[in-house]
């Protein structure tokens, strides 16, 4: 169905124009939905004003700010695609990024301003913003300046309005496009379990060129005319602190599962007030049970979830009522989803079997950026290949069992890392665990237990081994375990086991066992 353009902002003006809409709490900073509509339509003006079309890219290299969502709006008004960069990626990954996406227009933060130029330089990038901080002049605030007004452009669900990059673990990230359709049914998926309504207050922490952090539920709250709190840097401390706040009154938080964990390790967890929290949800990874049942006896049900940057992200979740009853499953399938689990032939397997999860609805790619081949390999007959392993209950709740690739095979018995994880945050010393598989003569593989210790306390690998004999099976007890000051970890909070696994068995140092 072809709409006029897609323009929430231009609606939440005309209703509820001086409701607050960002609370940017670095600069402390509050944004109505008048003011965050003025000063995206002043940008599509002058994005226009410099022959940017419908379909044209417009590159963002920015922390959690106001401008983000500027920006994303803008582009929206006039059919360009907002292309979020991960801002922690190196020179040369940007280049490649952005060699492949070739955007016009590159919107920078000022603590990027050494890196922007070169970039833009080497990408044949024509125009570039630099966005400083409130109040302080730069090219970003002189482009909203503009008196002229924008023409709307005509677009449909099926026309791309962004690009996210992919991190890959092995070559290139690939760009999944997302449309305008998998937007709008990633927020009718996730506002009806989440509870998304014009009177939500969402923390954000998550960094927004995440589509966890962007879509979970940062764009529906703002859909629904909500609120939501922009924090540039997560620190545990000071997120406790404005979930806390009542006069903050926070609502809603997402994160992936590290973020809960530093908060639930640290002295002000039992203190906090929570009580304020409708919806905690969590997802990006397997969530350790320690973790869930942590928060659990604070009285928040931690909502378990499953997604990807390519369903937009929302494709699994469990409701509230069944937190406590099915701890540790993602849930079903969100209204507007199908999934199946299926063997290595193609064929459903059945309850409590493990097998590949795939996907299929509105709220999925379409596929990647100027890459057919990826395309064509993530396909089957219509169903989108997650790559993960799950299993079903008799009841049909879905359990995310690991990702197929962190699956390593001992004794000819496939071994999920995140079973065996969640076994070793059983001994309270332990601050952070990883498993891999290493090469074993005997065994083929066997798993190797990175942790990394609580301040203070004192553990070593006997006593780790004894704890995984008496709760694993024999197969699946680790073979090793390294003890390490911190595990790698990308800007969202995931584990990086390719790192790991790069340290531990491409160079050699695996113990053979």
């Amino acid at each position: 169905m072809a709409v006029k353009y897609y323009d929430w902002l231009a609606h939440h003006e005309d209703i509820r124009g001086d409701k607050i809409a960002i609370r940017d709490l670095d600069m402390k900073q509050d944004i109505s939905y008048r003011h965050l509509n003025r000063r995206a339509a002043s940008l599509a003006a002058h994005l226009q004003s410099k022959g940017v079309q419908k379909g044209d890219r417009v590159a963002l290299l920015i922390r959690n700010c106001p401008a983000f969502f500027e920006v994303q709006f803008a582009c929206s008004k006039i059919g360009a695609i907002c292309l979020p960069l991960n801002w922690r990626l190196t020179p040369n990954e940007l280049t490649y990024i952005l060699n492949d996406s070739t955007p016009c227009t590159l919107v920078h933060d000022h603590v990027f301003a050494d890196t922007a130029p070169d970039l833009a330089a080497a990408c044949n990038i024509a125009m570039v913003l630099e966005v400083r901080d409130p109040g302080e002049d730069s090219t970003y605030e002189q482009a909203m300046e503009t008196n002229e007004a924008f023409t709307p452009v005509e677009t449909t669900h099926d026309d791309v309005c962004m690009i996210m990059y992919t991190s890959g673990t092995t070559g290139h990230p690939k760009g999944a496009m997302i449309t305008h359709g998998m937007v709008f049914y990633n927020i009718v998926n996730l506002s009806m379990p989440a509870g998304v309504d014009q009177k939500s207050v969402q923390l954000v922490v998550l960094p927004l060129f995440h589509t966890g952090g962007l879509n979970c539920y940062a764009n529906p709250i703002l859909h629904a005319g909500g609120e939501i709190l922009l924090m540039r840097d997560f620190e545990p401390g000071a997120a406790l602190g404005v979930l806390g706040n009542a006069d903050l009154g926070v609502t809603h938080f997402f994160a992936v599962p590290a973020p809960y964990q530093f908060m639930m390790q640290h002295p002000d967890f039992e203190t906090t007030d929570l009580s304020g929290l409708k919806n905690a949800g969590v997802g990006g990874a397997p969530c350790a049970e320690a973790i869930l049942q942590g928060w659990l006896g604070r009285g928040v049900p931690l909502v378990q979830g499953w997604g990807m940057t390519e369903t937009s992200p929302g494709g699994i979740s469990l409701d509230a009522s069944d937190a406590l009853r099915k701890i540790g499953s993602a849930g079903k399938a969100l209204m507007h989803t199908e999934i199946r689990i299926i063997d290595e032939d193609g064929v459903d397997v059945g309850p409590d079997e493990v097998g590949e999860l795939i996907i299929k609805g509105p709220n999925i790619t379409p596929g990647y950026w100027n890459n057919p081949d990826a395309t064509e390999k993530s396909f089957i007959d219509g169903w989108l290949k997650t790559g993960d392993a799950a299993k079903r209950d008799e009841e049909g709740f879905v359990y995310i069992v690991d990702r197929s690739k962190d699956m390593y095979i001992s004794g000819g018995e496939n071994v999920y890392p995140a079973e065996v994880e969640n076994v070793l945050y059983q001994l309270p010393q332990i601050a952070e665990a990883a498993v891999i598989g290493v090469p074993s003569e005997r065994w083929g593989e066997t798993g190797k237990a990175v942790l990394v210790l609580k301040s203070g306390e004192a553990l070593d690998a006997d006593a780790v081994i004894g704890h995984c004999i008496k709760n694993l099976a024999k197969f699946k007890v680790p073979g090793s375990v390294e003890f390490i000051d911190a595990l790698p970890r990308n800007a969202t909070g995931k584990v990086l086991k390719r790192n790991l696994r790069e340290l531990y068995v491409e160079k050699g140092t695996a113990a053979i066992t």
